[in-house]
């Protein structure tokens, strides 16, 4: 297959006609009464920031089956199994892909993941919409995930306020500086605690991944205790790195799904090969 994977803005306007027929099949008014009677979110952001524990990574192990960059990750994909694989393996949070056309992913499983572990979940799709923010509340999400390149400085803010107004954490991630520039000063809006900052160190055009963007981007960031790494982390050297610079959560999702058991890798990113073994 020799196709070039869909471009950003292919899968975001693809994803703007998926909202349009789901507000169809599922008006907003719908969403609002099932999300008043779920149980209340996880606290995503208490799991991932500790203040106390400067020298220990948190880990947001992530649950994904394939990417337009990869490919299939993994054909024998069962995220309840793999949650709890991470789970027992000291992760701190889990997130895990709903897209379905991009990434093989499903909003059910949210509430799968979240009914057989006790680790908050975060909903990881291309949001665009106030009403993906309620459909991930619906499905039992304790966070999400924002993309600023692709949300203009309003909608980030309105999506932001609205997230923190269902007692969820937002990770807002950037890829470029220029974007970084533009959301950093809103990351703790509208109240602190409920958002996070992500580095995303692939490069959207080329689609490498460089640790060393987190290091560059870092250094513009005053407040490092809600800093997220993402993406090209895959040893307890990179974790070592980035504590150095004063980064202490990373989110580690291909790496892991690559490895036989998901658990045992995430074991070792942690704490080296000497704790490799089942449970």
């Amino acid at each position: 297959m020799t196709s070039q994977p869909d471009t950003l803005e292919t899968i975001i306007a693809r994803k703007r006609v998926e909202v349009a027929k789901a507000k169809v099949t599922t008006p907003l008014e719908t969403l609002q009464q099932v999300v008043a009677q779920v149980e209340p979110p996880r606290n995503f952001f208490a799991a991932v920031v500790d203040e106390h524990q400067r020298n220990q990574t948190r880990v947001i192990a992530e649950i994904k089956r394939q990417s337009p960059s990869a490919g299939v990750i993994r054909e024998d994909f069962d995220p309840v199994a793999i949650a709890r694989q991470y789970e027992a393996a000291g992760a701190a949070a889990i997130s895990c892909l709903t897209d379905e056309e991009h990434f093989g992913g499903h909003l059910g499983y949210i509430q799968q993941i979240r009914d057989a572990i006790s680790l908050p979940v975060l909903r990881k799709d291309f949001i665009v919409d106030e009403y993906q923010i309620w459909e991930a509340r619906a499905a039992n999400a304790d966070a999400i995930l924002l993309i600023a390149e692709v949300l203009p400085e309003g909608v980030l803010m309105d999506l932001m306020i609205l997230a923190q107004r269902l007692g969820m954490t937002t990770l807002v991630e950037v890829h470029a500086v220029e974007s970084l520039l533009r959301v950093r000063r809103h990351i703790g809006f509208p109240h602190s605690g409920y958002s996070l900052l992500g580095i995303n160190n692939r490069d959207l055009k080329t689609m490498t991944t460089d640790l060393a963007h987190t290091f560059r981007l870092a250094e513009m960031v005053e407040d490092k205790r809600v800093l997220v790494s993402e993406s090209g982390i895959t040893s307890p050297d990179d974790l070592t790195r980035l504590r150095k610079e004063g980064v202490n959560i990373v989110l580690v999702g291909e790496h892991l799904m690559r490895q036989e058991h998901p658990g045992d890798a995430l074991r070792q990113l942690l704490h080296g090969p000497a704790e490799s073994k089942h449970q």
